[in-house]
């Protein structure tokens, strides 16, 4: 079990986090979500949540939503998202934990907005809001202090890859893999996107993948798997991908907990990719 006073790079587990509760570098974001009532999460954090949580919003907060042909969830400005940091009370030298109610996707995504500044010590609930509860953890309905210190950072740009990278990416040989579920990569259903299918080129792992009852697999599982996937090549040369980039943080994520660490994210997606029309579409496995 990670040690309360380590720094928690991927993953922290919800008995070691409640340890650590008080802690004045320790920094808590509830990234609670629902696409289908966006206001739900924010809702869920005010009834109660881990002590000391901010809350971050998807789309408010995690994305940009004025930028236009970067896909459903485009990546934010640095300048801006670090003045959100600083609203939350979050500092350079803070340790991060964010959480969800779900699988994790959405703390991933903060998880790797962090790691794109070169923030090291953040990590996600494992679990998330279910464990905690689940343990009966303790909940409170306090707002988190701002922080005292500015938090000022630029993203590492050699990470985020937008549609023409990625085409020369693929043109160079380097990989590209999809997050996204089965049936949507192989263009059989597209719940939220005009074109179903995926870009000409992409692998398939499903971040669904990474999760075993509600909780990420063991490392030692994960890098096998990871492995067989990447088949020898080096994690930096992967793309991950999903539909908006953000489950595709997930595997970003999953990678680095299993030692596989430097993949990049092409922060538009599936639907940045079909920003451009004259773009190729593929079907099938």
């Amino acid at each position: 079990m990670e040690g309360v006073m380590a720094g928690w790079t991927t993953l922290v587990q919800a008995d070691v986090l409640s340890v650590a509760l008080g802690r004045p570098d320790l920094a808590i974001v509830d990234c609670r979500f629902s696409l289908l009532d966006p206001a739900l999460g924010e809702q869920a954090w005010r009834q109660g949540h881990v002590p000391g949580s901010a809350y971050a919003h998807l789309e408010r907060d995690l994305s940009d939503m004025t930028r236009h042909g970067e896909g459903r969830h485009p990546w934010p400005d640095a300048e801006a998202f670090c003045a959100k940091l600083t609203r939350w009370g979050i500092a350079p030298s803070s340790q991060v934990v964010a959480y969800d109610d779900g699988d994790g996707a959405y703390a991933a995504r903060l998880w790797f907005l962090l790691r794109a500044l070169g923030h090291e010590k953040v990590a996600v609930l494992d679990g998330g809001w279910s464990r905690w509860t689940s343990l009966g953890l303790p909940v409170s309905t306090l707002p988190r202090e701002p922080a005292t210190q500015r938090y000022v950072a630029t993203f590492d740009g050699s990470r985020l890859l937008d549609a023409e990278a990625v085409e020369a990416h693929l043109a160079n040989g380097g990989m590209l893999v999809d997050a996204r579920a089965a049936a949507r990569f192989r263009g059989e259903e597209e719940p939220l996107d005009r074109v179903a299918g995926h870009v000409p080129g992409a692998v398939n792992r499903p971040y669904a993948q990474n999760m075993a009852e509600g909780r990420f697999k063991a490392p030692m599982q994960l890098a096998d798997e990871y492995r067989a996937l990447l088949a020898g090549r080096d994690p930096s040369d992967v793309v991950m991908m999903c539909g908006s980039g953000v489950t595709a943080c997930h595997n970003i994520l999953t990678m680095e907990r299993a030692g596989l660490r430097g993949a990049k994210l092409f922060t538009g997606s599936w639907s940045g990719w079909l920003a451009d029309p004259r773009r190729p579409v593929a079907t099938g496995a």
